[in-house]
């Protein structure tokens, strides 16, 4: 059959009105769900246990389970009016999940939800492909399609409680009687692999809305608290400050030659005097969560998102006490942190004056030098907000003449790439990461006569390339390899930095250290004292 006729049969198929009655319909859309939009899930599951003869049982009851508990699930919330509704919604959505899952082996969690909902177009664009578009014509529209020209009959109330009852009762008896037999598996399932369930469709984005909604109705209900109200600059030495904090992305420490990488990444800040914590960890594996973090005050047994955002962090508190604040961003947003102080975006090309492909961090100190100028008053603390290593592009996170290494993974789909043109691509953006941290501290060191000059640079995470399956970031931090978390951190200053030695730092730079410390560090650096303020908490306590 030639492919014209092949896919004009398939539209007739689809279109063509069928009548179905609400349980079979119910079982074929579950059905369906198990079949097609899973293949992570029991990519995941095979990993943890082999298809063996001893094995064979435990996993073709788990394809019951899952089918049964879908189909449960289903049966509690369609009716008359839901039915089509829901189903439609199910395939749409499921079929962009199954290509997140399937292709980056991600994971669909309420951190992952916050990091979609916080994102900007630019972000949405660079992770669209054919495949995607494939995957929801084949997995979503087509049987979406199906669902709305098909008949679904729904018998007389009591006839459809009683065959709704029959549907459900034996899922939920076959699933118990299973999880009976097989209950060795399933314990064992359920206490060492229950990171799995994060790769079930639809169940991984329902429970992942529910807790981010539940989410939302609590941030709303928190009242907003202030912080270091007696916040107050202490100097040690008269002259005014000005310290660049910039906010790294999706940066590995593993990859930083200052750290020992093989490959020379970090050229230019070789030839800096600089100080690298080569232990340092981030708290969680996404910006919308690492970010806060970095910046709040709560530790992290304390820390809750909605609480942080509905609390001051440290930028409140040193722009109390007298500080010239300023936030610029060339990634998506601050997430919330710098919605009180002035902040800039340099992600369009009418803000940003370095852009070819896209606009690049060196762009951020455009027209900074006038900012400071114009202020005869107080010290700085200025957070530069990058797009380092933003995934899955890589390639277009460096421009062309930053390509050292070769050959270089031109597309979003890591896939279709080797490991050597992932890595090399990777590997060229932390090289322009390098490029843009040299030209921060000339920056900076242009004004050592007047200032006291310094940067200190964090990533807010790491990144996978690919080990074991994995890209990109946004695991749950119980089971983020550690490639998602271990992230580079650099310190340079000038002749002179308040109390800081560069000698006591380097005695402690393989200490091991986290994003816990940053909102004390900052408060330590900038000199503010505050109630708030904890000294063990500060890398840069012992210097004084």
């Amino acid at each position: 059959m030639s492919m014209p006729r092949f896919i004009a049969g398939l539209l007739r198929a689809v279109f063509r009105r069928r009548t179905i009655s609400s349980t079979k319909f119910i079982v074929a859309l579950a059905a369906f769900q198990i079949a097609f939009a899973n293949v992570a899930f029991f990519s995941n599951v095979l990993g943890a246990y082999p298809l063996t003869l001893a094995n064979s049982g435990f996993l073709l009851s788990l394809v019951w389970v899952f089918a049964a508990v879908t189909t449960i699930a289903l049966a509690l919330v369609c009716n008359p009016r839901t039915a089509k509704p829901i189903a439609v919604a199910v395939l749409l959505i499921s079929s962009v999940t199954a290509y997140f899952m399937d292709t980056y082996n991600a994971i669909i969690d309420e951190e992952m939800l916050q990091s979609v909902v916080r994102t900007d177009t630019g972000e949405v664009l660079e992770l669209l492909s054919p495949w995607l578009a494939l995957y929801v014509a084949l997995l979503g529209v087509l049987p979406a399609l199906l669902v709305c020209r098909a008949t679904i009959v729904f018998a007389r109330p009591w006839r459809e409680v009683l065959a709704r009852t029959k549907l459900v009762g034996g899922a939920v008896g076959t699933t118990l009687l299973l999880a009976f037999v097989l209950s060795d598996y399933y314990s064992s399932f359920l206490r060492e692999h229950s990171e799995l369930r994060y790769y079930s469709n639809p169940g991984c984005y329902v429970y992942a809305t529910t807790k981010y909604v539940r989410g939302l109705f609590a941030s709303a209900a928190v009242p907003f608290r202030q912080i270091g109200l007696d916040a107050r600059v202490v100097k040690a030495r008269p002259e005014r400050k000005i310290l660049i904090f910039v906010v790294g992305e999706s940066a590995r420490a593993d990859r930083f030659s200052l750290n020992g990488y093989e490959r020379d990444t970090n050229p230019r800040l070789r030839e800096k005097d600089v100080v690298t914590f080569t232990d340092f960890w981030s708290y969680g594996t996404s910006t919308a969560v690492s970010v806060p973090f970095m910046f709040s005050v709560y530790d992290s047994s304390e820390f809750d998102r909605a609480t942080a955002l509905a609390t001051e962090n440290v930028l409140d508190v040193v722009q109390r006490a007298g500080v010239n604040v300023l936030w610029r961003d060339n990634n998506s947003t601050s997430k919330g942190v710098a919605e009180r102080v002035p902040n800039e975006g340099f992600k369009r090309r009418r803000d940003n004056p370095v852009c070819d492909v896209e606009c690049r961090d060196v762009g951020m100190l455009s027209g900074l030098q006038s900012y400071i100028d114009a202020r005869p008053d107080g010290d700085f603390l200025i957070v530069l907000h990058q797009k380092g290593n933003h995934g899955p592009a890589y390639y277009k996170r460096s421009p062309i003449d930053f390509e050292r290494f070769t050959p270089v993974c031109r597309t979003n789909q890591l896939q279709d790439c080797s490991d050597e043109e992932i890595g090399n691509a990777y590997d060229n953006a932390i090289l322009y990461t390098d490029y843009f941290l040299s030209k921060v501290i000339e920056f900076l060191a242009q004004n050592d006569d007047a200032f006291d000059v310094a940067m200190l640079y964090i990533s807010d995470h790491g990144e996978s390339l690919g080990e074991n399956g994995i890209y990109l970031h946004g695991l749950p931090d119980f089971i983020a390899p550690d490639a998602q978390r271990h992230v580079p951190a650099v310190f340079w200053m000038g002749a002179q930095f308040g109390r800081v030695s560069m000698e006591s730092l380097r005695r402690r730079s393989a200490d091991e250290l986290d994003h816990e410390y940053v909102f004390h560090s900052l408060l330590g650096l900038m000199e503010v004292r505050t109630s708030v303020y904890d000294p063990q908490l500060d890398i840069f306590r012992d210097s004084d």
